[in-house]
């Protein structure tokens, strides 16, 4: 498998701090999040206070637009850690959309800890004024179906985003093909334009402040419900974004102090990191996850996922060895959880190898061949193909 820290993550590490003991933390940490506004960079500066009281330890968050911004850092060995999305993780590790690219190809990413609230859903946001547009005042009987021909957000080089969009339409029965796709550069930009007018439906976590600013704004906000028992059309959303489940949204814009919406959602954000990295490291971080959980939770929309009895130990990504050390430590991992991720690490070994084959091939026609090759390498090791 391939590993893509060089000589400057362990130099960064080593010159930052040494690690005195197994659960000592270097005086700085560096890790990528979500842009300023966004539920994931709310919660990496509630976490970051946390660290800096608790610990010591100064989080410098460097907030990126989109998937690849904040997986590339991580890539170079500028960060080793990052607080992304399903994009950035469970995309990255497949090696598809931007990630399926000749310059990037499936990653060894793994999970430290995830977001597991229960209480945030991940949801196509719609102004509320599109539901007048449609004849249905008050929003009362709108669905996700009349979304069509409306202009629905799209991020450059945020895969995830735009594949949770197609999922909603999806349970919709819509496709991209069905709406007017608006281009925007990155999350904050599409919920601008969710003020402005320059755009009907964006993605957001309910938590998310530019939520709040929207749902304030003159144009209002409405999130149209998921039916759990809609089967046909949970599958269709399924077949777009394996990871959505049905939930209900209880924190977040219009939902507030409200029974709550019934949506879909996903963990969000998660702590990854790559398999390259020093596990003593990588279990202090774990660690003081956990520990702090108490410091920090309540400070933040939608933060209380964190705990320890929200983590999902079976994911569609690997955990980290320096975490499973903790997570063996406090009593909570199983030889369960040990087989099923050793199957997530032998599903990324099958589809690094196919791209090493490919690399020595080098195809004129990479996308397609990289496509056909990474389904062929799946089915072949009894692997469900995605994407």
């Amino acid at each position: 498998m391939r590993f893509f820290a060089t000589g400057m993550t362990l130099a960064c590490v080593t010159a930052t701090a040494a690690l005195a003991t197994e659960s000592t933390l270097p005086q700085q940490l560096a890790i990528t999040s979500y842009g300023t506004g966004s539920s994931g960079y709310n919660q990496s500066v509630a976490i970051g206070a946390a660290l800096q009281d608790h610990r010591g330890v100064n989080l410098r968050i460097l907030p990126a637009k989109n998937d690849v911004a904040r997986t590339e850092p991580l890539r170079q060995g500028k960060v080793d850690f990052s607080m992304n999305g399903v994009g950035g993780t469970f995309m990255a590790q497949e090696g598809v959309y931007q990630f399926g690219a000749k310059s990037w190809g499936p990653m060894p990413i793994r999970a430290l800890a995830s977001n597991n609230s229960g209480t945030v859903g991940i949801s196509l946001g719609v102004a509320a004024e599109v539901c007048e547009q449609v004849g249905k005042p008050n929003c009362e009987g709108f669905t996700y179906a009349d979304l069509k021909g409306k202009r629905v957000a799209w991020l450059k080089g945020a895969p995830s985003m735009n594949v949770n969009a197609e999922a909603y339409l999806a349970y919709a029965g819509l496709t991209a093909d069905d709406v007017e796709l608006v281009e925007f550069g990155g999350f904050g930009a599409s919920w601008k334009g969710m003020v402005d007018g320059s755009v009907d439906a964006a993605i957001a976590s309910t938590s998310s402040g530019k939520g709040y600013e929207a749902a304030s704004g003159p144009r209002g906000l409405f999130w149209p419900e998921i039916d759990p028992d809609n089967a046909e059309g949970l599958a269709r959303m399924r077949d777009v974004a394996p990871f959505f489940a049905p939930m209900v949204a209880k924190v977040g814009a219009t939902i507030d102090g409200t029974d709550g919406v019934p949506t879909a959602g996903y963990a969000f954000p998660v702590l990854m990191t790559l398999a390259d990295r020093d596990p003593d490291l990588v279990y202090g971080v774990t660690k003081a996850m956990f520990e702090l959980y108490d410091n920090y939770n309540g400070t933040s929309p939608g933060i209380d996922g964190w705990s320890l009895d929200h983590q999902a130990l079976e994911w569609v990504v690997p955990y980290h060895e320096g975490a499973i050390r903790y997570f063996r430590e406090v009593g909570v991992w199983t030889e369960a959880h040990d087989a099923h991720n050793a199957r997530m690490i032998e599903r990324q070994q099958v589809l690094d190898t196919a791209w090493q084959g490919l690399e020595a091939e080098n195809p004129e026609n990479w996308d397609e061949t990289w496509a056909e090759r990474r389904r062929e390498a799946l089915v072949a090791a009894g692997f469900p193909v995605f994407y």
